[in-house]
C-alpha cells in the first residue's frame, strides 16, 4: 500500500515538471527589485549617478532654473526698494536736523535781537538823561540835591537794564584809534600833536546789542598830515 502511494506521488511530480511554466521558471523570470545597496556611485564612471534615474524630463530643470531666476529678480527688487527707503530716511533725517538747527538759530536770534528796535528807541532817553545830569551846576546840585539824585539814579538804572539785556556802551576816549566799525566820524580837523586817524573829541556814546551795532559812537578825528 505504501509503495502504491509513493508511485502516485512520483507520477504527480513528473506531471508537474512537464508543464509549460514551472515555479522555478516563475521565480527565475520574476523582475529583480532594485535595492538600496544598488544606489551607489560608480567610481569608474563618476559622471553617472543613481539620482539621474530619478530626475524628471529636461523641462523640469528649466522650470527650476526659471524659479531661481524669478527669486533672484525679486531679491534685486527688494534690495532696490531697501536702498530707496534708506535714502529717503537719511534725507528726512538730514532735513529734520537742519530744521532743528534753523529753529535753534532763530530762537537765539529772537531772544538776543528781538528787542533791538525797542533798545534803539531807548537810546535817546539815555542821551537826554546824560545831558541833564551833565548840565547841572554846583549851585543847582546844592539847592535840589534830592531831585538831582533821583535823575542820576534813573540814569544808572537805565544803564543797568541795558546791561541786563546785552546792551553795551561804546565809550571811546581821546587818543584812541578811529574804528569805522563802531565809530562815526562827525568831523575831521588837523590838531597839533596828534596823528591822522586819532580821536580828538567824543560827541556821543555808541551802543552794541550783543555783537550787533545799535548806534556808532560819534567822534571827531584828527586829519593831521604825516610829518
Amino acid at each position: 500500500m505504501a509503495k502504491e502511494n509513493e508511485s502516485d506521488i512520483e507520477a504527480a511530480i513528473e506531471e508537474m515538471l512537464k508543464g509549460d511554466t514551472s515555479e522555478a521558471d516563475k521565480v527565475k523570470r520574476k523582475p529583480r527589485v532594485k535595492s538600496q545597496e544598488d544606489d551607489v556611485f560608480d567610481l569608474d564612471n563618476p559622471g553617472t549617478s543613481p539620482l539621474d534615474d530619478v530626475d524628471g524630463p529636461e523641462g523640469d530643470d528649466a522650470t527650476v532654473e526659471s524659479h531661481v531666476t524669478v527669486d533672484s529678480a525679486e531679491l534685486e527688487q527688494l534690495r532696490a526698494e531697501r536702498d530707496e527707503y534708506k535714502d529717503k530716511f537719511v534725507r528726512a533725517l538730514a532735513d529734520a536736523e537742519n530744521s532743528r538747527k534753523r529753529s535753534e538759530r532763530d530762537r537765539r536770534e529772537a531772544e538776543n535781537y528781538g528787542g533791538s528796535k525797542l533798545s534803539r528807541d531807548m537810546l535817546p532817553v539815555f542821551d537826554n538823561l546824560k545831558r541833564a545830569v551833565g548840565s547841572i551846576s554846583d549851585e543847582q546840585r546844592e539847592a535840589n540835591a534830592a531831585l538831582i539824585e533821583g535823575i542820576e539814579l534813573t540814569l544808572r538804572e537805565l544803564l543797568s537794564v541795558f546791561q541786563k539785556h546785552g546792551i553795551k556802551m561804546i565809550a571811546p576816549e581821546v587818543g584812541d584809534k578811529f574804528d569805522p566799525n563802531v565809530h562815526e566820524a562827525m568831523f575831521e580837523a588837523p590838531v597839533p600833536g596828534t596823528k591822522a586817524g586819532e580821536i580828538i573829541q567824543v560827541t556821543g556814546e555808541g551802543f552794541m546789542l550783543h555783537d550787533r551795532l545799535l548806534r556808532a559812537a560819534k567822534v571827531g578825528v584828527s586829519s593831521t598830515p604825516k610829518g
